[in-house]
């Protein structure tokens, strides 16, 4: 199926504008970030937010009715595209995770009243939030079906018991979505942070430093929730993660190729300057083919990130589409980057160009939102079926 890939003019202007506030005001702004240790201060993302609220760029993937620019899916991937331009665009747009998956999940299945004390604050960037889904080996990681995290019914509410992991922005977070399994099935809890039944037990020291609250491992040791607590309905929770799951994929997609192509606007603009051999490094054959192949995967990786937001913008379920972009793209933005890196050599290394921070940021994203090799064997079962039931794997149509 084709999908509508053209950018209306006013989107255009959007990115536009988004494109010279990020070179503007927050790149300058990134060597504040550089002195935080493992994420962004909460003192800095507020600052960054109040200044995008004045450019009038602020919540672009938010829905009008609470504030936002109601942007769909195709005129995200390129507005969140000139966002990663920046490691703090996203944050400063309040479009960054895990808060925009949050933003899309409630907006589609929370009450009013959950709306109304979660999802409105949420919006505006007044709170922040986090997704406790991931658990220690044994527990669920790529593997959903071994959650070990359960929720206990009684005549007051609900109780949790187990541990997560690699939960971004636990820290300091208002509140957290929940996954525990319930009997027949998963469900999604609601739980402020000031509940003393979740506890962050040590925050993980990870390559990445580009999230607000960082990275936490959680105990939910007896955790009480009331009944209201629970986010739509029982034992409906795995359904509900791929309402969040399959466009938050995307979106990360949206804001790494934008990191990867400024890696790349760097090293162009390197290349054509340094002088070796000679003449200037661009004009070698070995550096030409790093820019051409890098120029290849920038375009490659865009066009599959607006066919997914297509297929979603269409109604779909666009898992194929988000899991092959998500595979395609976290795999071609590292590539990007490293031949970004190589082509400045030991400059490259340093902090004094972006590229080896974005580098460092960018690499877990082949594992996070599922490994790559998760990915795959998805695809691959999928082709399969359409095989066995007589379609044809990989047809256009």
């Amino acid at each position: 199926m084709s999908y509508d890939l053209s950018i209306a003019i006013e989107v255009r202007d959007i990115a536009m504008r988004v494109r010279e506030f990020i070179d503007s005001t927050v790149i300058p702004l990134e060597a504040t970030a550089a002195t935080q240790e493992h994420s962004v201060s909460d003192d800095l993302r507020r600052q960054l937010q109040t200044l995008a609220q004045q450019a009038g760029i602020f919540a672009p993937t938010v829905p009008a009715e609470r504030g936002g620019l109601g942007l769909d899916h195709r005129a995200c991937a390129v507005v969140l595209e000139e966002s990663g331009r920046s490691l703090l665009g996203p944050t400063a747009l309040n479009c960054a995770a895990p808060d925009e998956g949050n933003i899309a999940l409630l907006a589609k299945v929370a009450s009013s009243a959950q709306q109304e004390r979660y999802l409105q604050p949420l919006c505006s960037g007044a709170i922040r939030s986090s997704f406790a889904m991931t658990e220690p080996a044994p527990g669920a990681g790529a593997d959903p079906n071994l959650l070990r995290t359960t929720a206990r019914r009684d005549a007051e509410g609900w109780t949790i018991t187990g541990r997560k992991w690699f939960i971004t922005g636990a820290e300091g977070s208002a509140f957290s979505i929940v996954m525990a399994a319930t009997g027949n099935g998963a469900t999604m809890f609601l739980v402020d942070g000031d509940n003393p039944g979740m506890r962050i037990e040590r925050q993980l020291r990870t390559m990445d430093a580009s999230f607000s609250g960082g990275h936490a491992l959680v105990t939910f040791d007896e955790c009480r929730v009331s009944s209201d607590s629970v986010l739509g309905e029982v034992d409906q929770g795995f359904a509900y993660a791929q309402v969040r799951l399959g466009p938050a994929r995307l979106t990360h997609c949206m804001r790494w190729l934008g990191a990867a192509r400024r890696a790349h606007e760097t090293a162009v603009a390197y290349a054509a300057e340094r002088e070796m051999f000679g003449g200037s490094l661009g004009s070698l054959g070995m550096a030409q083919q790093m820019i051409a192949d890098n120029e290849i995967d920038i375009l490659a990786s865009r066009q599959l990130i607006l066919h997914a937001a297509g297929a979603l913008d269409a109604g779909q379920p666009a898992r194929k589409e988000t899991s092959i972009c998500k595979t395609f793209v976290a795999e071609a933005t590292f590539r990007i980057v490293d031949r970004s890196l190589q082509l400045c050599g030991g400059s490259g290394t340093l902090a004094d160009l972006p590229i080896a921070r974005i580098f460092m940021d960018l690499r877990p994203f082949r594992i996070y939102d599922g490994p790559s090799e998760v990915h795959r064997m998805s695809i691959a079962k999928r082709a399969l079926r359409q095989s066995a039931s007589g379609r044809l794997p990989g047809d256009w149509c």
